[in-house]
C-alpha cells in the first residue's frame, strides 16, 4: 500500500512538473507575442518615418523629422526662415498678421512634381489657427500659389472666422477650400493632431480626415468648371486648369500667419 502511494506520488510531481513546464512555456509565448505586438504598435505609430509594409508598397518620406531635405519657399531656392522644425514638426510661425504677413514668410512646396498620388499628413494648429495644404501647384511668375492649387483646408474650426464663411460649412478643416466642404466634420481642437489624406486619381479626388472620407469630386470636367466659377475664384483659368497641360504639379504648405505644424508627411505614386 505504502509502494502503491509512492507510485501515485510520483506521477502527481511528474504530471505537476510537466503542467508548470506547459504553463512557463505558454506563458514565455504570449510575452513573445506582446512583444511582437508592440513593435508592430511602435513601428506604426513611429513619427517621420516608413514602416516595413509601407516601405514595400512604395511610399516615400516627404519629411525625415530633422530638416528640410527636399523643400523650398514657393519662387524661391530655400526655406523662408518663418518656417522651422519643432516638436519633430514642420512648423510655420506665424506672423499674426493674416496670410504671410511675416518677411521671412510665404509659402513652401517639396521640389517635385505628381501626378496620380495619396498622400498623408499629420496637423495640429493654435488657436484660431489657418493654413492649407495645396496640390497639383504650379510655380507661375508673379501669380501666388493658391491661383493654380485646389487647397485642403487647415483651420481651427471653433475659433476662426472662416469657419463661419463661405457656403455650408465649405471654409472648414478638410474642405476643398471654398468649395466643397467636408462631411462628416470630425475635425479635433486646435492643439490636438489632426490626420489628413489626399487622394489624386486621373482627376478624382478624395479628401480624408481622421481616417474618414469626407468628400470626393473630379477635376477637369465641366462640373468643376461651374463649381469654379460660381466661388470666389471665378475667372481663374490657372484653377480650372490645375496641374496645368501634364495635369501634375507641387506639394505647398501654406502659411496664412498662424502657427501651425505638420509631419508624417509621406506619399505614394498611383500609376
Amino acid at each position: 500500500m505504502k509502494a502503491r502511494n509512492i507510485a501515485i506520488g510520483l506521477v502527481a510531481s511528474a504530471f505537476l512538473m510537466t503542467s508548470c513546464g506547459m504553463g512557463g512555456q505558454k506563458k514565455s509565448e504570449n510575452e513573445s507575442k506582446t512583444e511582437t505586438k508592440s513593435a508592430a504598435v511602435q513601428e506604426e505609430v513611429a513619427l517621420n518615418s516608413l514602416s516595413e509594409e509601407e516601405k514595400a508598397e512604395g511610399w516615400k518620406l516627404l519629411f525625415n523629422g530633422e530638416n528640410f531635405d527636399g523643400w523650398r519657399g514657393y519662387g524661391k531656392e530655400s526655406v523662408p526662415g518663418a518656417w522651422t522644425i519643432e516638436e519633430d514638426a514642420i512648423k510655420i510661425n506665424g506672423s499674426g498678421q493674416g496670410e504671410a504677413g511675416a518677411e521671412d514668410g510665404g509659402d513652401i512646396i517639396y521640389d517635385e512634381k505628381f501626378q496620380n498620388f495619396e498622400l498623408k499628413f499629420d496637423w495640429k494648429v493654435s488657436k484660431g489657427g489657418n493654413s492649407g495644404i495645396f496640390y497639383l501647384a504650379r510655380e507661375i511668375e508673379d501669380l501666388p500659389i493658391w491661383r493654380s492649387a485646389p487647397e485642403y483646408q487647415i483651420l481651427d474650426n471653433v475659433n476662426h472666422l472662416d469657419a463661419q464663411l463661405g457656403k455650408d460649412g465649405n471654409r472648414q478643416s478638410a474642405s476643398l477650400y471654398d468649395l466643397i466642404p467636408a462631411k462628416p466634420q470630425n475635425s479635433k481642437g486646435w492643439g490636438e493632431w489632426n490626420s489628413g489624406s489626399i487622394i489624386v486619381y486621373k482627376g478624382t479626388v478624395i479628401h480624408k480626415q481622421n481616417g474618414e472620407v469626407v468628400l470626393e469630386y473630379h477635376l477637369w470636367t465641366p462640373e468643376w468648371e461651374e463649381m469654379i466659377e460660381n466661388s470666389k475664384f471665378k475667372g481663374w483659368t490657372e484653377m480650372i486648369n490645375a496641374g496645368g497641360e501634364e495635369r501634375m504639379g507641387y506639394i505647398g504648405l501654406q502659411d496664412h500667419g498662424d502657427d501651425v505644424w505638420f509631419r508624417n508627411i509621406k506619399l505614394k505614386v498611383m500609376e
